[in-house]
């Protein structure tokens, strides 16, 4: 018997399937990280605080802690591939609060990441403006004009926002690697000096440093687990996303370890930390000018800003997705689960994500906030942490569910992989909360610190808090939490148990499920007889309706949940 809050039986319209291959989607990775964004606001702090060669090292090991990370990660989307990118894994892993709460996780930390990226591009523009027409733009003018092409782009057909994301984040790339072979040409002094790359004296190393630099390190690849969500739309559901996130990780870590070492070559080992505490974010402009014409830095500072406009749309697309997969479950309103017919992408959730940025825009504006870096770094900062806890929390549920259900994978795969994932980054989430005032650069009592720590543990809170409401409220929504809303949920009629028949046996797979009343040897001419038999049974005689046989029985939980019926149907 369908109940109000049940899903369709018939398979829900969903996104474009195999319009994306391993390099697109490992281009949408690379984009949401922002590597030159990283170069620009994160990196000069940690080189005026005397890193040193450190800085590129710090890059390299945390690469090396998310390939591990990434043989579970790619496991667990090949058994449940979906727009809602971690959200089905957690979901298995560790549960449906889990998954609420990483949801929540996940919804904050990109919205973060996005305002502090608008917040970036006013930065980026006002030297172009500046220089070409000499005009200065109030921030929210950039910030407009970009949250228009963003919700331009943000509907389109998912291909065609992939090629403008690939010639964005090639050419960022493209200018990031000539900067950083300029510096190399033409190092300080003349040379290359050892100092550039070798450490020394490890024993002189400053611990608190050195946490420090690999928080820092790990916050500088959020945005690459956004890959995920583009699963069910790339050619292969299973395996793409994974074989991109192999691609992705090492590209951003050898692009932001080369630069960063470049820009200790550049100014000299011993005078980078004065020069990046002088300069700040025109560090690496600062140095290219010393080295290249007027011309190459112009292109340097047109690939910031179209490097940031490129972040900003493939954090609106992870967003989009993640909206659309929750809808798409009920979990929040059933339009966000709606979809283009013609361009088969999640347009509500698009222009849903899209009025958000405006209104949260609008509001600053309207309020007399001032958009700086050092705006940009609170909230970039803030929603890495959001992303950084989202990582440690996929690795425990890749842990859990690939040993509790074995399904093929090696114990590498199954278990030594994810187990040290998992305390890698355990250890660096708890760095980054004892670094936390260093990584806002701001004092201990600050209060951001306050702000970013109490918006944390909000997202748990409402998570759980959602979790019980869809519980005790919504139960069949509930229990479908993590399926992709393609399930169809049976609930059988209360039955005492002094009337209850004999359980039926579950049909085979490939059977039909409804036709419990029917033998499945039993055969055409069988059933017409009994069709045209109009006697009805006697009220004493007359027998309650079988039920499917339970698999989890519970309050809150399908009793019957056959995904072969949606198929059929």
């Amino acid at each position: 018997m369908a109940t109000p809050d049940a899903p369709s039986h018939e398979e829900p319209a969903g996104l474009a399937l195999g319009r994306l291959g391993a390099g697109s989607v490992a281009f949408f990775g690379m984009a949401a990280a922002a590597p030159i964004a990283t170069v620009v606001i994160v990196i000069p702090p940690v080189l005026a605080a005397g890193a040193g060669p450190l800085a590129a090292l710090s890059v390299v090991a945390v690469a090396v802690v998310l390939v591990l990370f990434g043989t579970p990660y790619a496991a667990m989307i090949r058994r449940a591939p979906s727009a809602g990118g971690v959200y089905p894994q957690l979901a298995r892993g560790l549960g449906r609060p889990a998954a609420l709460t990483g949801a929540w996780l996940a919804l904050a930390g990109y919205h973060a990441i996005q305002f502090g990226l608008y917040a970036l591009t006013a930065q980026a523009a006002a030297p172009l403006l500046l220089g070409w027409f000499g005009v200065t733009a109030p921030w929210w003018a950039v910030a407009a004009g970009c949250w228009a092409v963003v919700t331009l782009v943000g509907t389109v057909r998912i291909e065609v926002a992939a090629v403008v994301i690939t010639i964005l984040t090639v050419a960022e790339a493209a200018v990031l690697a000539g900067l950083a072979a300029a510096n190399v040409v033409r190092p300080s002094g003349g040379r290359i000096e050892t100092g550039t790359y070798w450490l020394g004296d490890l024993a002189r190393i400053d611990r608190p440093l050195l946490g420090l630099l690999l928080a820092v390190a790990v916050l500088s690849f959020a945005g690459f687990e956004t890959i995920s969500t583009y699963a069910e739309e790339s050619r292969d559901p299973r395996r793409t996303a994974g074989r991109a996130a192999r691609l992705a990780v090492p590209a951003i870590a050898l692009l932001l370890a080369g630069v960063t070492w470049s820009l200790i070559v550049a100014a000299g080992p011993r005078g980078v930390a004065g020069r990046a505490a002088n300069r700040g974010p025109e560090l690496l402009f600062a140095l290219a000018d010393e080295r290249l014409a007027g011309w190459a830095v112009t292109i340097g500072r047109v690939m910031l800003f179209t490097g940031l406009l490129a972040a900003i749309l493939a954090v609106h697309h992870a967003i989009a997705r993640y909206l659309f997969a929750l809808g798409r479950e009920r979990v929040l309103p059933a339009v966000l689960g709606n979809v283009s017919e013609r361009t088969r992408a999640p347009r509500a959730a698009a222009l849903t994500q899209s009025l958000i940025a405006g209104a949260a825009l609008l509001g600053a504006a309207v309020a007399g906030a001032e958009a700086s870096a050092r705006t940009a770094r609170w909230l970039t900062v803030g929603g890495s942490l959001a992303v950084l806890v989202l990582l440690l929390l996929t690795a425990v549920a890749a842990l859990l569910h690939l040993n509790r259900a074995p399904g093929g994978e090696g114990a590498w795969t199954r278990f030594f992989a994810p187990l040290l994932s998992t305390v890698s980054l355990g250890v660096l989430v708890y760095l980054a909360g004892l670094n936390l005032p260093a990584l806002l650069d701001v004092r201990s009592g600050s209060p951001w610190v306050t702000v970013v720590a109490a918006a944390l543990a909000a997202c748990p809170v409402i998570g759980l808090g959602h979790a019980l409401v869809l519980r005790a409220t919504h139960p069949v929504r509930y229990a479908a939490i993590g399926l992709g809303g393609a399930v169809l949920v049976v609930t059988p009629q209360r039955i005492t148990p002094e009337k209850a028949p004999a359980a039926a046996p579950a049909p085979a797979r490939g059977e039909n499920p409804w036709s419990w009343d029917t033998p499945p040897d039993a055969s055409k001419d069988d059933i017409d007889d009994k069709s045209d038999k109009k006697t009805e049974p006697a009220p004493d005689e007359a027998q309650p309706a079988k039920i499917p046989q339970q698999r989890a029985p519970g309050a809150h939980r399908p009793e019957r949940v056959q995904p072969e019926v949606n198929a059929d149907s």
